[in-house]
Order: C-alpha cells, then structure tokens, then sequence
C-alpha cells in the first residue's frame, strides 16, 4: 500500500501512520532499527529504497527516505507512507524536502524515529564530508557512505581516513568482504612464509580496491602496490605466488598458485543491497575497516 501526503506537515504524517496501524494492522513490533536513507533527490530514491527493502528483509527496520528539492523553491514537505508488499519487512516513509526543510533534514526526521531502537544514517551518493558532523550523522550510531559513486571515488575513500569516527563505514568496503576471505584462506595454507610485496591492479575508479590494498598493508606489513590494469591481486612469498584474477564485469576468478593447478571460484560483483544487509548486522565500531583505512597511507600508487 502507498499513501501519498502532499503538501503535509510532520504532525499530519504521523497521524496517518497511526491510522494506518490501526485500520490495518500494520504494527512496528519487531522493528530493529530506524535506517534513514538521505538521498541527493527524488530521482535516486527509487533505487535506495529497494535496496532498502532487500535489506531489511534480513534487518526489520523502519525506513526514512529524505529526497532533497530545490533550496530556492517555496518551502513545502511532500510524503509518503509505504506499507505491506510495497515496503518489504519494513515500513518507508518517503519525505520530498523543498527550500529552508534542505538545511533542517534532522529535524524533519525526529519525529519519525523508533523509540528505543538505534538510527543508521545512508548516503547512497553525495555524503557529506564528515558524517559525523552531519546534522542526520549525529543522530546515528551508524553511519554509511558509499564512495563508489563520488565523482572522484579514489579520492573520496582516501579523505575516509580523515573524517573517520566511530560507527563510519562505507559500501567500498563491503564489497570486498569475499575478496577478504578467499586471500585470508590463501595465506592460510604452506608455506608459513612472511608476504614479501602485493601488488593490487584494477580500475582507478573502484574505491573497494583501495581499501583492499589498505587491508593488505595494514596487516602484512610489507610493501603494496596499487596500479590501473586488470582486476587482479597478487601476493608474492620467497618461494611461492598467490593470484586472483577476475574479469571486470565476470562472475568467476581464477586462484592460482605455485605448484598447484589453477582454481576456478565465483566470486561476482557484490550488489548494493547485498553490502548494505551486512552493514547493518553490526552496530559496534568496525575497527578492521578504519585499519585498512589508515593503510591506505601505505600504499603506493603507480
């Protein structure tokens, strides 16, 4: 079901939501958190609340869309309430913001948090550059930002290091999570030898690749490079290689090492929503990612 308020106020959107509970059953029990998706406008919210609505599948959650209008424009607040199949396991309330409401996001979105239960902040695209200082990121105890679609995305996850605090974290990293897990197994076979260089090739444009090599060098301690080419890591031991090398737009990477026929692994592109589903299953600082960030210091770029 979808309820369209235009032109409304906080108080009427509230009531609507109270009546909507009552005439048909639609209840907040179970509801583990309040996501709030802040989104550069009304073209991109479409997008975020999907992946929304996939995510909270795994996380039952209410979720608070602010779509950013025209600050010139005539102040004006425009709702809407999605609930049942329009809203996956969770409930949305989409909120159009229009002149002065563009610099008062938190206070249009106060009235719509769960008690008692924690706020997660979103930036899909155009986060700013430091969450925690943001209006929305400080009513967060998490805060997640996706440097992927900056309009310099090496740059933007660079700067992370910088704007870093507690309950950050960004897509990119996320999307790394399998690539992790395949080179931790890797090293974790013989020889016990001490990683002697990395080299991580790949797009300049792809963020997760820079935390990855920052990963890398925050925990091998050993010199690590990052270069344009194939999406390919390359880890080298005194008497042995370890490879992953997969396709830019593939599905399945290919594992090979010295000594041992080639292994093929899938290993696709993680989608949005997928990232964003692991992001909220913790709460608590993710102190591994904020490592990889400083690693990034280490890297060199060629």
């Amino acid at each position: 079901m979808i309820v369209d308020m235009p032109d409304t106020n906080t108080v009427d959107v509230g009531k609507r939501m109270v009546q909507l509970r009552e005439t048909n059953g639609v209840i907040t029990q179970g509801r583990v958190l309040t996501l709030v998706v802040c989104t550069l406008d009304s073209s991109e919210a479409e997008d975020a609340i999907d992946a929304a609505n996939d995510a909270s599948r795994e996380h039952p959650c209410r979720v608070i869309v602010l779509a950013r209008g025209d600050r010139d424009a005539d102040t004006r607040l425009d709702a809407q309430i999605r609930v049942g199949g329009d809203a996956g396991a969770a409930e949305v309330i989409v909120l159009r913001l229009q002149g002065a409401l563009v610099n008062h996001e938190s206070s249009v979105v106060t009235p719509f948090l769960l008690p008692d239960t924690p706020v997660v902040a979103w930036w899909p695209r155009g986060a700013p550059e430091y969450p925690s200082m943001d209006s929305v990121g400080k009513l967060a105890k998490r805060r997640i930002t996706d440097a992927t679609y900056a309009p310099d995305p090496q740059a933007a996850i660079k700067k992370r290091r910088f704007s870093y605090a507690t309950g950050d974290t960004d897509l990119a990293w996320s999307r790394i999570t399998y690539w992790r897990a395949l080179l931790a197994a890797a090293l974790d076979e013989p020889p016990f030898e001490q990683v002697t260089s990395v080299t991580v090739s790949g797009l300049a444009s792809e963020p997760a690749l820079d935390t990855l090599a920052g990963w890398l060098a925050s925990r091998l301690h050993c010199p690590v490079i990052r270069k344009t080419g194939e999406l390919k890591v390359e880890i080298q031991r005194a008497t042995d290689s370890i490879a992953i090398e997969r396709p830019q737009l593939g599905r399945t990477a290919t594992l090979t090492r010295t000594g041992e026929p080639d292994q093929r692994i899938a290993l696709a592109r993680r989608e949005t929503r997928d990232c964003l589903a692991e992001e909220l299953r913790r709460l608590d600082a993710d102190e591994i990612y904020a490592e990889a960030l400083a690693g990034i210091e280490k890297v060199t770029y060629e």
